[in-house]
């Protein structure tokens, strides 16, 4: 549950102002159909998320554990630092129509979250929770959601309101204490 947790709010934070939230308006704008946009998000986040789960979870078997503890806390960082930088979604990568809500949404989130910071940051969650694939997975995408599903449904109106730079320093602090948290070793005796 845990694992769970720190996923869900970790990728909710990180995904506000993302440029695959930045996608999500742009789709809700361009085609006005929130649920088929809902379905391709949801459907292209967990694909996406599994395989970024496994690589995580496969990581913590190829390498030490001094190692990994190591290459995630210093991930964890560099987390904390790019999420201090926006984004934004290039003309080149907004979606061509052609075969329907579903299937545009659902090629140009997956396309859009490869390498992006929540993939990323899925992981090296995974590696840091590797008893807890599914909690970690079923959390980045509860996370995900979280952030585009207002961003579909309400578009535009909600965009404005966020304090994204807030929101994003939030972020990078719980992605640095997260850091520090695992180059300290904190947890390691308690299967965390």
């Amino acid at each position: 549950m845990q694992a769970f947790l720190i996923a869900t709010g970790l990728v909710a934070l990180a995904e506000i102002g993302d440029k695959t939230q930045l996608l999500a308006f742009m789709l809700a704008a361009r085609f006005r159909r929130p649920w088929p946009i809902v379905l391709g998000i949801f459907v292209a986040t967990v694909l996406n998320h599994a395989a970024a789960g496994a690589l995580g979870s496969w990581l913590t078997g190829v390498i030490g554990p001094v190692a990994l503890r190591w290459i995630l806390g210093l991930s964890f960082l560099a987390m904390a630092g790019w999420m201090l930088i926006p984004d934004k979604l290039d003309e080149d990568e907004a979606p061509k129509p052609g075969h329907g809500v579903f299937v545009t949404t659902l090629v140009a989130f997956f396309l859009a979250e490869m390498g992006d910071k929540t993939q990323i940051a899925t992981v090296a969650l995974a590696a840091r929770f590797p008893a807890d694939f599914i909690g970690v997975v079923a959390g980045t995408t509860a996370g995900m959601m979280l952030a585009n599903v207002p961003a579909v449904l309400v578009g535009g109106k909600l965009a404005q309101k966020l304090p994204v730079t807030l929101v994003h320093r939030v972020a990078a602090v719980i992605f640095a204490a997260l850091g520090v948290a695992t180059l300290a070793g904190v947890g390691e005796g308690l299967g965390f």
